[in-house]
């Protein structure tokens, strides 16, 4: 891969690593997605274990994400995004072995404080590019999880099914993201081919 002059070899193996990261989100949320919506439905068991699978893949993303970019203490609001997908993900497995407390609302605090710290990543990475989208997808995120915060007071049981909306937006801002960098890093290698 080239590279010019104007944008040095951190930067480029930095935007290189998001692009392949976003693809990455936005590939394995609308396979979650689909198998929500299919299996999930037809099979509640399956269903209960992808709900446990959704937080625990974010978990593993951000510590990844965070890995690859310096590691969680260089990434603060990763290593918050980290610990509280790995608490949900316990949450998750109580509230269904349990049913002590609603599902839908441990998904409401997660969604929200995630798409907290997913919004304060975007602002603090703006200058790699593309992350408007991840400004925007943080703070739906942190919508989305008041609504199910809500939502769990009206005695609904919780679908996987439920929770594909919200994964499929985020799996839209992900994908959004990632060609924002593409496009982006094609202007940035004809520009310096031109020079």
């Amino acid at each position: 891969m080239q590279r010019t002059l104007s944008q040095p070899a951190s930067a480029t193996a930095q935007t290189d690593w998001l692009k392949t990261y976003y693809f990455t989100r936005a590939a394995v949320s609308v396979v979650w997605i689909v198998l929500a919506v299919t299996v999930g439905k037809a099979m509640p068991m399956l269903g209960a274990v992808l709900l446990v699978l959704y937080p625990a893949w974010d978990a593993l993303a951000n510590y990844i994400d965070a890995g690859k970019t310096g590691g969680l203490r260089s990434n603060p609001t990763q290593a918050l995004n980290f610990g509280i997908s790995i608490l949900t993900t316990l949450a998750v497995i109580a509230a269904l072995a349990t049913q002590a407390f609603p599902v839908l609302a441990v998904f409401g605090v997660w969604a929200a404080l995630s798409g907290a710290f997913q919004l304060a990543t975007g602002v603090r990475r703006w200058k790699s590019g593309g992350q408007w989208a991840m400004v925007l997808s943080g703070g739906q995120s942190v919508l989305a999880g008041l609504f199910f915060v809500k939502m769990s007071g009206a005695a609904l049981g919780l679908a996987a099914a439920t929770v594909a909306p919200y994964a499929g937006f985020g799996a839209f801002y992900f994908l959004i993201s990632a060609i924002w960098l593409t496009v982006k890093g094609r202007r940035t290698r004809a520009a310096g081919l031109m020079a």
